[in-house]
């Protein structure tokens, strides 16, 4: 069997049309889109404040803080391992990479939160892990964060709360590697090896001693 399209005749389908057709409207003035406000632009700070798993906690759930990376840098050795960078030959410091946004936190304000969850003038290391790895650094990105940098260091220094020279070093960034997975957030892997390592190594009670109230205590535990 063939179907063949019913055709109606020309008059009887303009009709229809008129019959159906929508109403003339007035054209409506165009409407601009709604302006979408720019996202804002996270940026980084990297601080090195000997064990990594540590500063983690020093800097995570600060408000404004997005992450908070364990690594390494400094050094010469690509890829380094964490063995490598223990072994002391690397030239790499255990460090924190911080990502963060400048429009809920100050880079000044993060540079004081670094100062005050380490001791400035320890110059073997930091509290019980002796060794160039463990030396504190500010990695300044740019100029305004080193300029930041060296204020902050400078207005520590004419406080008069520091009764030796303040060795840590203010330093460009490098490549920063980093850690292996299983150092990442430490303190939620393995919560009880973190916190015995903490206390054991006398990390809050140095810097009560040297700091008082202004001490910084770690926000996750």
């Amino acid at each position: 069997m063939v179907f063949r399209r019913f055709v109606l005749p020309a008059a009887v389908v303009a009709v229809l049309a008129l019959s159906v057709a929508p109403p003339a409207r007035s054209a409506a003035p165009a409407m601009k889109p709604a302006a979408t406000p720019a996202p804002a632009k996270a940026d980084t700070a990297i601080f090195a404040g000997g064990c990594f798993w540590c500063m983690e906690t020093q800097f995570e759930s600060f408000p404004g803080v997005k992450s908070v990376e364990s690594g390494y840098t400094g050094g010469n050795k690509a890829n380094p391992t964490y063995e490598e960078v223990g072994s002391h030959t690397t030239g790499h410091l255990e460090s924190v990479r911080i990502v963060f946004d400048p429009a809920m936190v100050t880079y000044a304000a993060l540079l004081e939160r670094f100062w005050y969850g380490i001791d400035p003038t320890q110059s073997d290391g930091q509290f019980c892990d002796e060794g160039s790895p463990y030396g504190t650094a500010i990695f300044y990105r740019n100029d305004a964060q080193k300029r930041a940098a060296l204020d902050s260091r400078d207005a520590l220094k004419r406080s008069g709360r520091l009764n030796k020279p303040i060795v840590t070093e203010i330093r460009a960034a490098s490549v920063f590697w980093p850690a292996e997975g299983y150092h990442q957030d430490y303190w939620k892997k393995d919560p009880d090896r973190y916190r015995a390592y903490r206390a054991g190594c006398g990390r809050d009670s140095w810097l009560e001693k040297l700091w008082g109230a202004k001490a910084v205590k770690p926000l996750v535990h």
